[in-house]
């Protein structure tokens, strides 16, 4: 394969993308269209999240999305391989994709703006793989048009679902109809006004094999019997309007025919969901860090402490050179595991994939740390975008699974391709 091209982010660095013309094409227009559009509505949309209207849709965002739409980048993240005439997406591989991904991971709502956001990207995927034609027409049409969105319930407080086997939530096959029962939270995206879908995991037959155990079901929303209880904060933040609530179903009864795939398959569909949208979050966060980065630098040369500039101080200079080398290991390893996505499909990159998910996080939250220190008070207050950015870096180490469930997967695999040898 032939070496990749080099390019320049906004902020003049060199970094590698392995890609076709078009990911580079598609590149360069979403680099273009966040300097010109998306960061100088930053300030807008964070006034709007600060304010008494914070859980409604700022009407900025809606019309970049118009915008973005307008031009073609849209459901940039839709795979090449699930999307044969391109009638969907614009034809992109996961590798290719991640280099978007980055770009719009500098800025928290970006990825919305472009139809790529979590957990739609996610909730997409598992509809456009596995949903049956009914599904794909009532749920994913809007899903891809951005004219709706939608959540992921899993997560339960009772117990520990970082092992999935784990989850209560019973979903009750009763004629025609299923019915739900249960607690959950963390349902992100649950609190947003535009939320109609709800992808809701749960037990369709604890007498079964364990892993043959958990379904997949469609409930709409608002729906009789679902209750949002609450937001949920993160560090203090609430991430409005898009939120993580704590939802209860209530006898919450639907069709049969919202079952996915088939009573059983949860774990499938979980695994199938997982892969590619551990590389759109570690790739968000490389783009988290390179603006962090960013600002690191720049208030090291601007501020001037015991004698010198920042930037003439060793330990300064040590900790940017550690980001530089941090950030750019990183974004190979997600790059490879891309890659082996896109070779083999995700199941086959396993590993490369639990692989990032361990690195990435841990990686971003010590350097937006040390971007913060750099800036002393200031790094922690609402004047940067340090601290939120770091409450995000820290919070993906238990989103999608624990640091230790993946550390665990690549031991496993590891140990048993020695015992083999």
């Amino acid at each position: 394969r032939r070496a990749a091209p080099l390019l320049r982010n906004l902020y003049g660095q060199n970094r590698w993308l392995s890609s076709s013309g078009k990911g580079s094409e598609y590149l360069v227009r979403v680099k273009s269209f966040m300097k010109e559009h998306v960061y100088p509505a930053e300030g807008e949309v964070m006034k709007h999240q600060n304010g008494t209207s914070r859980w409604t849709v700022p009407q900025v965002v809606e019309d970049l999305k118009a915008k973005a739409k307008s031009e073609g980048l849209w459901n940039l993240w839709v795979p090449a391989d699930l999307d044969p005439g391109h009638k969907l997406g614009v034809g992109l591989t996961n590798e290719e994709y991640a280099a978007l991904a980055e770009e719009m991971g500098a800025v928290p709502f970006a990825s919305e703006v472009f139809n790529c956001g979590a957990p739609d990207t996610g909730n997409m995927e598992v509809l456009l793989k596995y949903g049956s034609e009914e599904q794909k027409d009532r749920y994913l049409t809007p899903l891809l048009d951005g004219t709706i969105r939608s959540c992921f319930a899993m997560t339960e407080p009772a117990v520990a679902s970082s092992d999935a086997t784990n989850i209560q939530a019973s979903l009750e096959r009763r004629g025609d109809s299923y019915v739900v029962n249960g607690r959950k939270w963390w349902t992100s995206g649950a609190l947003d006004p535009r939320c109609e879908i709800c992808i809701v995991m749960g037990k369709t037959d604890a007498s079964a094999v364990k892993h043959k155990q958990q379904s997949m079901l469609l409930v709409p929303m608002p729906h009789e019997g679902l209750e949002v209880i609450r937001p949920l904060t993160v560090f203090g933040y609430d991430d409005a309007p898009h939120g993580h609530a704590e939802v209860h179903f209530n006898n919450v009864t639907v069709p049969s025919g919202n079952m996915i795939l088939g009573e059983g398959r949860g774990f499938e569909i979980a695994q199938g969901r997982l892969g590619p949208g551990r590389i759109h979050h570690c790739m968000r966060l490389i783009g988290m860090c390179e603006r962090a980065l960013a600002l690191h630098c720049q208030r090291a040369m601007s501020r001037e402490a015991f004698g010198g500039k920042l930037s003439d101080k060793g330990l300064v200079r040590k900790d940017i050179a550690e980001s530089r080398i941090a950030i750019d290991q990183a974004r190979l390893l997600v790059m490879k595991a891309a890659r082996s996505i896109d070779e083999g499909g995700a199941k086959k990159a396993r590993r490369e994939i639990a692989m990032i998910k361990a690195v990435v996080p841990l990686m971003a939250q010590r350097v937006i740390d040390s971007a913060m220190q750099v800036h002393g008070a200031a790094g922690f207050s609402q004047d940067t975008p340090l601290a939120y950015l770091w409450s995000q870096a820290r919070w993906l180490r238990m989103a999608d699974g624990p640091d230790e469930v993946h550390y665990e997967t690549v031991a496993k695999m590891e140990l048993k391709d020695h015992a083999a040898a």
